[in-house]
Parts: C-alpha cells; sequence; structure tokens
C-alpha cells in the first residue's frame, strides 16, 4: 500500500501538467489480495497456500493524432506484476494496440488496426502455479461505403493467434479469422438495422489427447444475425447483435452445434448521475483447459454506475453464466451433461481529486459449480483491489 500512499501525497494538492494535446503519459500502481489465486477447489489436498498478494506496477502513453480527416490512434502499456507466494508467477505484461481510423470523401470510411498482448493465462480452467503467459495477436481492417442517405455497406476482416507458454497447454496455440459483410439502414433518428453475415475459421496447431483419441479441433462458424441500434428513449438504448450460427468441426463431427446466438445490450440512465447495464448472450467461447477448447455460453450480467459527485463514482456487477461444453471423443454416455455454471460479483469505488488522478478500491467474489466429466471442479475466491492512476 505504500505506492499507493505516496502518490496520492504527491497529487493531491494540486494538477498535474497535460504534457501534449496528442500524447498523454500514464501511470499506474494496484495492490490485489485473492483468496483463491489458482481457483482450486474447496476439497483440495496437498495445498499449503491458497491465497496471495500480487503488486502491480504500470508505465503507458496514448497517443491520438488527428491528420486532416484521417485519425491515428496508439496505445502502448508494460506491467510488472509480482506475487508475495507464488513468486515463480511473476511476469512482465505487454499490451499494444495501433489503428488508423481513415475516411475517403464523404461516403467512404473504415479502420486499420493491430493489438499485441501478453498477460498471464486466467487459473479458470487450469490451475498449475507453473507460470503459463499467453500472447494474442490480432490485426484486423474494415470499410464502409454510404452509398445512400439512408443506406450502408461495410465489410471487414480480421486475424487472431493465440501461443502459451506451457508445453502441455500449447494444444490451445491457434489461429482465427473472421470475414464478414453488412448491410445497415440509416434512421434519421440516428438508429440502424440492420444485417451482417460473418464466417470465423478456428486453426488447432496441435492435436489433442482425449481419452487416447488424438483429437483435431479445427472448425468452422457461419453466422447470420440482426445488428441493432435503437434508441427508443433519450435515456435507453438497445444494441443485438444476434440470430443463427451454425460451428462444424472437421472431425468429430458430433461436436457440431447450431442455433440461435448473439448477445443483447440494454443502457439505460433514468438520471444524470445513475446508469444500469444489462446485457444477455448465447455464444461460442474458447475454453483454457487441456480436456476441452471450447463451450456454448449462456448468461447474464448487470452493471450499475452511481456518480456520488462530481469526484466520487460507486459501481456494482453481478453475472450469471452457463458453459456447456462439447462432447468428449470416446465418450458413449449420450446424456452426459456437459455443462458448469459460474457466478461473480463486483463492486467498486473510485475518487478522483483532480482529472488527472484517480484512485481506486474493488471487492470481488466468483463462485463455479463445475463438472467432473470434463475437467471443471467447484471453487470459490473473493479478493480486494486498490489501485492509483495519474495521467500527465
Amino acid at each position: 500500500m505504500l505506492p499507493l500512499a505516496c502518490a496520492a501525497l504527491m497529487y493531491s494538492n494540486g494538477a498535474v501538467a497535460q504534457i501534449s494535446q496528442t500524447i498523454h503519459p500514464f501511470v499506474s500502481v494496484g495492490y490485489t489480495y485473492d483468496d483463491n489465486l489458482l481457483r482450486l477447489p474447496d476439497q483440495a489436498v496437498g495445498v499449503e497456500q491458497r491465497s496471495d498478494r500480487m503488486t502491480q506496477a504500470l508505465a503507458g502513453v496514448q497517443i491520438d493524432r488527428p491528420v486532416g480527416r484521417q485519425n491515428f490512434t496508439a496505445t502502448a502499456k508494460v506491467t510488472r506484476v509480482t506475487f508475495d507466494h507464488y513468486d515463480q508467477l511473476d511476469y512482465n505484461g505487454k499490451d499494444f494496440k495501433a489503428e488508423w481510423a481513415w475516411r475517403v470523401g464523404n461516403y467512404f470510411d473504415g479502420t486499420l488496426g493491430a493489438t499485441y498482448e501478453q498477460t498471464l493465462t486466467p487459473f479458470t480452467d487450469y490451475h498449475s502455479d507453473e507460470r503459463n503467459l499467453r500472447t494474442q495477436r490480432r490485426e484486423y481492417v474494415s470499410g464502409g461505403w454510404r452509398f445512400h442517405p439512408r443506406w450502408r455497406v461495410r465489410t471487414g476482416a480480421e486475424r487472431s493467434r493465440y501461443t502459451y507458454e506451457l508445453s502441455v497447454q500449447r494444444g490451445n496455440n491457434r489461429e482465427t479469422t473472421l470475414a464478414e459483410l453488412g448491410v445497415d439502414y440509416l434512421a434519421p433518428s440516428g438508429d440502424r438495422i440492420g444485417l451482417v453475415a460473418r464466417q470465423f475459421e478456428g486453426s488447432y496447431r496441435n492435436a489433442r489427447n482425449v481419452n487416447g483419441v488424438l483429437l483435431q479441433d479445427d472448425y468452422k462458424q457461419d453466422e447470420l444475425k440482426a445488428n441493432i441500434l435503437w434508441t427508443p428513449t433519450g435515456v435507453t438504448q438497445v444494441q443485438v447483435l444476434a440470430g443463427y450460427a451454425r460451428r462444424r468441426h472437421d472431425a468429430f463431427t458430433a461436436r457440431d452445434s447450431s442455433g440461435a446466438n448473439g448477445r443483447i445490450t440494454v443502457a439505460w440512465a433514468p438520471t444524470g448521475k445513475l446508469k444500469f447495464t444489462g446485457a444477455a448472450w448465447r455464444e461460442f467461447a474458447a475454453v483454457e483447459s487441456s480436456v476441452v477448447n471450447n463451450s456454448l455460453n449462456s448468461g447474464g450480467s448487470l452493471a450499475a454506475t452511481w456518480s456520488i459527485s462530481a469526484k466520487v463514482q460507486a459501481n456494482a456487477s453481478v453475472r450469471r453464466e452457463t458453459r456447456e461444453f462439447e462432447r468428449l471423443a470416446g465418450s458413449t454416455l449420450a446424456s452426459d451433461d456437459l455443462s458448469d455454471r459460474i457466478r461473480g460479483a463486483t463492486v467498486g469505488l473510485t475518487y478522483a481529486p483532480i482529472r488527472s488522478v484517480q484512485l481506486s478500491l474493488s471487492g470481488f467474489a466468483d463462485r463455479r459449480s463445475g463438472n467432473p466429466i470434463i475437467g471443471t471442479s467447484d471453487y470459490k475466491a473473493k479478493g480486494v483491489a486498490a489501485n492509483v492512476t495519474l495521467q500527465f
């Protein structure tokens, strides 16, 4: 807590001068306590230490540079994370992003960008105390043509690559690609209603050994979804990206799945100081496990933000999700319940004594009802975090 106190003392009595309208450096220090860092089950034996404390020090810079009708943005962050007990997990995190928002004339626009992120893989589905860094690289491009005041067509493509440090996790090394094409109707009110066709492809570098069977996990996923932005009142906004999706695997096609798929988000701000955001989803997601590597997740969340004053803001959220896992190769039990359930809640308080300084305190609690058939266990975890951020 000493770095937090020192930083707060240094900047509580005066403003931090802004270096530039284009370049914005920032630093942050934080402290986190987690009473079940590795997300171990309650009945785990032979475990001497479940809790740990983490210290995080971050430095970064944001760049926002308009050039005529073009806009260039970039963010670079490096983080040093150290653990009191599990010090073999200490790591240097990296997070870089660059984007060009381009525009040609009055009718053509889009984006071109890339990201790079290196961080510690969450312990949700793999509970080893060996360090396992995950590196993600992503490149994307999009473009749109407003061929009529009320109509716009757009297209986009992206590629993401994931690699893992531990050899036992390298079955999750993968590359995913996305191509999409859509058309939108743009209402005079600013609302939008559209239709988008998307195709995902996933390619895994290494086959998994499941029940003695070498399993190739490559897949293709086709989607047709409504793409809606609706503002029924001045305080309510609804976003929808939902429709039909079909996922097909190159091998062991009993894992294929299709049906309703998507996400709906509703934001409601009944007053200028209070805002609620609710979401519901049914989507495919990757699983970072050595047994299964994807699931169909259904759930919902609710978050609230309260601006208590000009300098103090409180927030809270709850989340519930059920993950339905793929059928296991070699399994003869068609009635197996291959699912688990996750519940979580957070609460936090943020104080900004001046515009360039922000102090935050938060708490969290997570609980999972696991499924031993596919290697997920019951666990409970809770913790607190304190953080201070300074922007120059």
